[in-house]
């Protein structure tokens, strides 16, 4: 069975693995030997958004730490995507049919099997849940289920039961839980975020260096919104709103960057622009790069978050750190997120979205101060910290194992 696993999983790291019982064998003796906090990340799930960021830019920083030895296990098709920079992350590459229920077989049946064989001390999912039968096992409670209530697509409800059910399972055998809000900690914990208080900690996400705010560029006549294509993301209603904006202000456009993830919805959004005339008044930029993410910060009039639900929203803190004015929709996280560095909408009532899009566009000193003030709040946001705060976590939930190892290194250096 375990050879089974490996042959027809194709484990590409590092090298493929023949069927025979003997070299699995000589593989889980070799890597007992670590004296390193083996740490497996599943990484299944991370196909765009705050998963693929998460692992991207945090991953290294874990990796960093001489007591930790970090795996991350990804679908093949996922390497382009999820290619850590660093030589300290070991990746393994699987490779099977693609879709919710094979990874769901693979995550809950295969890589506890492939944990055992690798003596994993933690395993992480950078997800709301995880392998159940996985060793010391940490989820990251970062995906809204309340945009179940929304959807009316048979298909996509079913994926969001399936989900919540998961969520709740994996909270209930999980070690330890990392919520990326407080609004996360209550929201995912389904009103009992007093009894798990213990189990789940906040730990939020941070902002790279790169994205910084650059006063000598002027800022150019566009809005800006950045957010992979879903439902939740109400972009719908946001460009309802600039069809109304245009008739104060004409020449203004909206410029999208993000991947088409809900192919349906993103055609809901194209008729909406067909029915409005309004083509030629917002562009899809599609993925962009960190270094065109920041120019685009730098140089939009005013970024727009319309979201109706997140946990935390990733673009605020780049959007803040940058430097730029910025106005939010005023539910789940964003609040929390943005304090008082942006200005407020009801992301479902259109007038109130233009009304304050247009009070803002006429108020150049406004917007300067906005901008001051995310500039400022965007302190509160590091990459390291979140780092530091995860490793914490990470140690604390195999004791007596990171204390064996500790000692051993005590000794070695002595």
């Amino acid at each position: 069975m375990l050879a089974w696993l490996y042959y027809h999983g194709k484990l590409l790291n590092p090298k493929v693995w023949e069927n025979d019982e003997r070299l699995l064998g000589a593989m889980s003796r070799e890597f007992l030997k670590s004296d390193r906090l083996r740490v497996l990340v599943n990484g299944i799930h991370a196909k765009s958004g705050g998963g693929v960021t998460y692992i991207r830019n945090i991953l290294p920083l874990l990796a960093e730490d001489q007591e930790l030895e970090i795996h991350l296990f990804i679908h093949c098709d996922q390497f382009e995507v999820l290619n850590v920079l660093s030589e300290h992350v070991r990746i393994h590459l699987l490779n099977f049919r693609s879709n919710f229920f094979y990874n769901l077989f693979w995550e809950q049946f295969a890589l506890p099997v492939l944990a055992k064989i690798m003596s994993v001390d933690v395993t992480i999912s950078p997800a709301n849940y995880g392998p159940l039968a996985a060793p010391a096992q940490i989820i990251i409670l970062r995906n809204s289920l309340a945009v179940a209530a929304k959807e009316t697509r048979p298909i996509k409800r079913l994926y969001w039961g399936g989900l919540t059910l998961m969520t709740a399972l994996s909270l209930l055998t999980c070690r330890r839980a990392i919520a990326v809000s407080d609004y996360a900690r209550k929201a995912l914990t389904f009103g009992l975020s007093k009894r798990f208080q213990k189990k789940v900690t906040v730990v939020y996400h941070g902002v790279g260096e790169k994205f910084n705010a650059d006063v000598s560029i002027e800022r150019q006549n566009f809005l800006l919104a950045v957010s992979d294509i879903y439902v939740q993301k109400n972009l719908h209603t946001l460009i309802r709103a600039l069809e109304e904006v245009r008739k104060t202000f004409p020449d203004i456009v909206l410029k999208i960057a993000g991947k088409a993830i809900d192919l349906g919805y993103f055609n809901e959004i194209q008729r909406v622009l067909n029915h409005a005339n309004m083509n030629d008044a917002v562009e899809f930029l599609g993925e962009k790069k960190t270094d065109e993410l920041v120019a685009l910060y730098q140089k939009c009039k005013l970024f727009i978050f319309p979201s109706t639900v997140e946990t935390f929203g990733n673009p605020l803190v780049e959007a803040m750190a940058c430097g730029t004015p910025i106005i939010s929709s005023n539910t789940s996280a964003m609040p929390e997120i943005l304090g008082d560095a942006g200005q407020y909408f009801d992301p479902l009532n259109v007038h109130d979205m233009v009304d304050q899009i247009i009070l803002l566009l006429e108020d150049d000193e406004t917007r300067f101060e906005l901008g001051k003030r995310a500039f400022q709040r965007a302190r509160l946001f590091s990459r390291e910290v979140t780092a530091k705060q995860t490793i914490e976590i990470i140690k604390s939930v195999v004791p007596e194992r990171y204390a064996q190892i500790s000692i051993s290194q005590l000794q070695t250096s002595s």
